[in-house]
Parts: structure tokens; sequence; C-alpha cells
């Protein structure tokens, strides 16, 4: 593997009497979004703040592109940390500054650049994180969504090849939560940059993440990739699971594609050979053309709408719903066979379009005049054994799929 852009090396950091980092290991790689996850209060913070330069480790050492830091000297170390920018908790724009004026600050603050080539790069950072119409406005005048992507632009301004993001979703609700994962992996991909997320939380980060880091017990007890957790045996992990119905309703209301597959792996430890599942995949055909026409929170409120009402559904029958990408809901139906997965269905669509159109409208429908979005939804079911590659099964129930609802929103309303 490519030498680690970050790493530490048996990390150690006490306050007093109290060890916070013990014997810490870990590796961060260029280009990847790496997901640092943990409870609250296990240390996350004092990490990030030895990354950027702030603590410095009792023990062990910190390496920066394969080189030791306290072999660096002060030059370098200065022009590493360059590198890196911050995208704080509360976003931390000055209620006195426009959005511009937010922006342009760190080039202000840190460049001799002149004038005209400040504006330059504000102007294009600007149109980038889609800011043109807020550029006069003032952080109170802003949407949530609009302050995070002002606070984005500014970490993105110097053009750092580093960005870390502390506990990016916390206090947020659940629709705008997942519309900041959108966001942070839309622009991580549009500008390269490594990120890197902190989070008290265990949320749906495993759907953007390259890379998992669990830090338990002062030390980092797994890094690896999100399919690798699955099979992580540790007590770590049994928090994880135990804390899975908590999370089933916090950001979609669906479970995160790798907890759906931990719970499908327990499930397929407990089904006796030749027992059947049914797995039903939805579709919500044009989910890109309302990220385009009203935003990431109207489609992430049609998701969560869409994804609430199916495991209100499915769930009081044993079923279990995961966000399988940008567009696409799995629900598995334990110990069903097909024609009784048939049947669960037929009593959905009954009520799909009494219950779930109208939520949909209501989140996706708040176009500017003129405006049009068709949405088509879509679901497939398969049979499956205890010894078929899921993936197939998942892939002959999309060939299955058949329109369930269409709807098509504007100003003046829905038709269905």
């Amino acid at each position: 593997m490519d030498t680690p852009l970050i790493e530490f090396k048996n990390v150690t950091k006490r306050f007093g009497n109290k060890t916070v980092l013990e014997r810490v290991n870990l590796q961060i790689y260029e280009g990847q979004i790496t997901t640092i996850i943990g409870l609250s209060g296990s240390g996350k913070s004092v990490m990030l703040k030895h990354i950027i330069g702030l603590i410095q480790p009792d023990e062990g050492a910190i390496y920066f592109r394969g080189k030791p830091l306290a072999q660096m000297k002060k030059a370098e170390i200065a022009a590493s940390f360059a590198q890196i920018s911050y995208m704080f908790q509360g976003n931390a724009l000055l209620d006195s500054l426009t959005v511009y004026e937010n922006i342009a600050l760190p080039l202000q603050e840190t460049s001799n650049l002149k004038k005209a080539e400040i504006d330059r790069r504000v102007m294009a950072r600007i149109e980038q994180t889609e800011l043109t119409e807020a550029i006069h406005k003032y952080p109170a005048e802003l949407s949530g969504g609009m302050q995070k992507r002002a606070a984005l632009a500014r970490a993105l301004i110097t053009d750092p090849q580093i960005v870390l993001f502390d506990e990016p979703t916390t206090g947020q609700d659940p629709v705008r939560k997942n519309a900041i994962l959108s966001m942070i992996a839309q622009y991580q991909k549009k500008f390269n940059f490594t990120a890197i997320l902190v989070s008290h939380e265990i949320p749906d980060v495993y759907f953007i993440s390259n890379r998992i880091l669990a830090l338990y017990d002062r030390r980092i007890v797994f890094q690896g990739t999100p399919a690798e957790l699955e099979n992580f045996d540790h007590p770590f992990m049994d928090e994880v699971i135990s804390s899975l119905e908590a999370l089933q309703k916090e950001l979609t209301g669906l479970y995160s594609k790798r907890q759906f597959g931990m719970l499908n792996h327990l499930q397929l430890k407990r089904r006796e050979v030749g027992e059947t599942y049914c797995l039903v995949v939805f579709s919500l055909k044009e989910l890109n053309d309302i990220i385009i026409k009203v935003g990431h929170d109207a489609a992430q409120a049609a998701l969560r709408n869409m994804g609430l009402y199916i495991d209100k559904h499915f769930s009081a029958i044993g079923g279990f719903s995961t966000r399988r990408n940008t567009n696409e809901i799995i629900t598995m139906l334990p110990y069903s066979n097909l024609a009784e997965a048939e049947s669960m269905m037929e009593n959905f669509v009954a009520d799909f379009h009494k219950k779930i159109i109208p939520a949909i409208q209501e989140s996706t429908c708040n176009l500017a005049s003129g405006e049009l979005v068709e949405l088509t939804i879509m679901a497939g079911i398969a049979e499956g054994q205890s010894t078929d590659d899921i993936d197939s099964v998942i892939e002959l129930a999309k060939s299955q799929q058949k329109e369930i609802g269409r709807l098509h929103c504007a100003t003046g309303g829905v038709n269905l």
C-alpha cells in the first residue's frame, strides 16, 4: 500500500493523571474519505488537534508523508500544516461579514495576493459551491445548508489538500445530516481533497467513507474499509450492533448499507438450509433532477419520507431496509417466500398513494415558478436462499421492477 499521508505511531497523550490516547497507531491515505468514529469524550478531538499541530504527543511520533514531524524543520512543518484546512462543527462564520467576506478572509489574512486575484478565487469558489445568490448575504440570512456550503467554500479557498470535518452532522435534523454528508462526498470528488471526518455518533458516514477508524478505550481498535468492519469481532462492535435500533430512524429512516449487511449476516446464521427470504428493490428514478433543481435538502427529504414509510410498513413484519445508493432502497423480508412478499407489496401499494405521495410532494415541490420535476417510483421483488449471493438476488429484483407510482410536481401542485 502507498505511504500514508498521515500516520500515528504509538502516540500517547496525557492530561495530568488522565491518559486520553494510549499507544495509538493509525494511517490516513491521500484522496480518501476517512471517518474516525467513537463515543463522546473518547479522545477524537484530541486526535484531531494532533493532526493540525495544536497538541504534541507525550510519547510516540506523528508522520506526514512518511517523515516524522519531530525531525522536520520549522519551515517544513509550516508548509505541511498549510496544506490542511478545518471545517468547524458550528461553521464558525463571522456574523458581521457577508458570505463573500467570510470566504475571502483566509486569503486576506494568510497571503499577499492582490485584491483582484482574491476576488477571482473567491468568486470561483462561490460559483463552484452554488452560493452565487447568497454572495452579499450575512450568515443569519442563510439556510442551514447554505451556511454549511459557505463554511466549506471558506475551508477550500486556500486550495488545501486535506480538509478536517469536526462533527459535521452534530445537532442537525435527520434530513440535514444526510444532506451534509452528501455535500461532503460531492465536493470531495469535485476538488479531490483528502477528507477526515470525526464523529461521536455512528451515523451513515459508512455510506460515503473509504476508510473507518474506530477509537475505543483510548486506542484505535479498528482501521479498514466499511466492508471489513462487518466481520470485526470486538466489544466495540457489540456497541455498534446494539445501537442499530436507535439509528434506524436517525438519518433516512433506514439502516446504513453496512449496518444492513451486518443484520443480514446475523440473519444468515439463523436460517436453516433451504429457507427462503425475499428482497424488494425500490428506485426513485429522477432523484438527481431534484438535487439539481431543488437541492440536496429536498432530495434527502424525499428519500427520508420514502424510507420512513417503507420502514413503518415492513418493520412491523420483521423487514429491515437500507439505502443501496443515492436513489435505491432495499428491503429484506426474512423467512418469506415470493407469494408472501407479493401479497405484502399489494398492501404496500394500496396505501402508497394516500400516505407517501403527499409527503414527497410537500418536501420536493417548493420550486421556482415554471419548474417541473417528475419522480417515478419503481419496485421489484426476488426470492433467495441462504446459499445465494445477495448481489445476484438484488439484481434479479431490479430486473423485475415495475412502476408503482409517479408524480409531476410544480408550483401549482402535483399530478399522479
